[in-house]
């Protein structure tokens, strides 16, 4: 073979690669069923926060950690435990979304990334 031909070779095999790795890794949003089904994997979940069920916060083993429930976009409600304080606002929240991996009975979240209502009324926008 020529070293063009190797050269471009190697090419595709590279591109293919990125390609097969790009799709693998594009983040949707799941829901807490899939979540479940498959322990220890990380998904990103959007929901809403239950604000009906209760929320602690409270230190274990010198770790301050938040529980909270949250309905996924199927309807599904699941216990949150994220290690961390609460959000500011939190409360206060439109959606919720979790980064994190279903273990031991509920979801663990790593992250947390909350949509809050917006901080100005149309009659109190800055000009």
């Amino acid at each position: 073979m020529k070293k063009s031909q190797i050269a471009g070779l190697v090419f595709v095999v590279i591109a293919v690669g990125f390609i097969i790795s790009f799709v693998y890794n594009a983040d949707t949003y799941s829901v807490f069923a899939e979540a479940r089904d498959n322990p220890g994997r990380q998904f990103h979940i959007i929901g809403s926060l239950q604000r009906d069920r209760p929320v602690e916060e409270r230190v274990v083993n010198n770790t301050l950690t938040l529980t909270f429930y949250m309905a996924d976009r199927d309807g599904h409600t699941e216990e949150v435990l994220y290690f961390g304080p609460k959000p500011r606002d939190f409360s206060l929240s439109d959606e919720v979304v979790l980064i994190g991996s279903y273990e031991g009975g509920r979801f663990v979240a790593s992250s947390l990334l909350l949509k809050c209502p917006s901080k100005y009324t149309p009659d109190e926008t800055p000009s």
